[in-house]
């Protein structure tokens, strides 16, 4: 009787750690934000509590994991008489704590957007004011090196006030980590490029170099269904989401859906985009007067969205938010109100419901999890 009981114990030890991770928030440090905070945060409860903060980094506005979990790559989003910046950090397991090993220029202004590789060997970095993006490679001790590759767009499109030129959104690996697709919102274009680690520079352009998105649009951030086969993309300034049908670098659309209700008569803001664990449901973020969440389904058949509904967020401007890997929780950063506000979500219905636990913290941007 008593093996049984051990191993039912360790059964029972492994489901709960398989479900607590590290949430790290990446800031704008104008107001009272010191940099990137770490919390832990359980996906069983919805409990998060914090763990330590970087004391000095300016602007950490977009964060990205490597893959093996020892080492954080933030951009330092500044420009002009402060060039952006990229920095790289150690993180401890163990203590929760992040060491700063290095930092680089980013290669334009504003760098907005930081992706690492599958074999986290190296890191893309879109620019959004320098209307470019920048390949870095990653050394063994994590530590980032000058970068190898600049790569600047030109164009424009039918906003002259926003897309009086190239500005890079976002640098996002295909799930088969051969190809980059990187929206960029002044161009009205989703540019791909083909990724060979082994080169010191290691994009080229696709064979179907680009994807053109409605004039004014201004794509933002891409979401990859769990199959691989759909992507979706979130247009900021026509505050929709364009569902494609995706293959070897190359991007069909199949569907373009409002983010906001027929009647709403106010100017888009959308943010982010996420597709849930288990590939039913989608979820899009609004910012300037709508302030929530569009919630829609996934056709698995198609990869078509239909509308489910919307989720009033109480704090402005929520930004950047993501979906733990258990599909439990939903987590959006309010980057106006210091909060963010965690729902549980329903996983039949894609509907969400608010906890009663917030998290403090000052201009949260962008939210990341790590197991421990």
């Amino acid at each position: 009787m008593r093996p049984l009981l051990v191993i039912l114990l360790s059964i029972f030890m492994i489901h709960v750690n398989a479900q607590e991770y590290y949430l790290f928030v990446g800031t704008y440090t104008t107001g009272k934000s010191k940099g990137i905070y770490v919390f832990k945060f359980n996906a069983a409860n919805g409990e998060a509590s914090w763990v330590s903060n970087t004391d000095s980094c300016t602007n950490p506005s977009f964060l990205a994991v490597a893959p093996n979990g020892k080492h954080i790559y933030a951009v330092n989003e500044t420009g002009r008489d402060k060039p952006g910046r990229v920095s790289a950090f150690s993180f401890d397991k163990t203590s929760g704590k992040l060491g700063l090993i290095n930092q680089q220029l980013s290669g334009g202004d504003d760098p907005c957007f930081i992706t690492t590789d599958q074999s986290g060997k190296w890191a893309i970095v879109g620019n959004y004011s320098g209307g470019n993006l920048s390949a870095f490679p990653i050394n063994s001790n994590g530590s980032i090196s000058p970068y190898s590759q600049l790569i600047q767009h030109t164009g424009s499109s039918a906003n002259k006030q926003r897309q009086e030129k190239a500005h890079v959104h976002s640098t996002f690996f295909a799930p088969d980590n051969q190809y980059v697709l990187v929206p960029d919102l002044g161009m009205d274009k989703v540019m791909a490029y083909q990724f060979n680690p082994a080169s010191q520079k290691p994009l080229t352009p696709a064979a179907k170099p680009f994807t053109t998105v409605a004039p004014g649009s201004g794509p933002r951030h891409l979401a990859f269904h769990p199959n691989k086969k759909y992507a979706y993309l979130i247009e900021e300034m026509s505050g929709a989401v364009t569902a494609y049908n995706y293959q070897n670098g190359t991007l069909n659309s199949i569907q373009t859906i409002a983010t906001h209700p027929a009647d709403f008569t106010g100017q888009p803001g959308s943010a982010d985009i996420h597709v849930s664990p288990d590939g039913k449901f989608l979820y899009a973020s609004n910012r300037g007067s709508e302030n929530n969440l569009a919630i829609f389904s996934i056709d698995q058949a198609n990869g078509k969205l239909a509308g489910k509904g919307y989720q009033a967020i109480p704090g402005e401007q929520p930004r950047n938010f993501i979906i733990d890997p258990t599909g439990n929780y939903l987590l959006v950063a309010n980057q106006r109100t210091n909060n963010i506000v965690i729902y549980k979500r329903d996983k039949q219905t894609g509907l969400l419901q608010q906890t009663l636990q917030q998290v403090e913290v000052p201009n949260p941007v962008c939210l990341q999890l790590l197991a421990k």
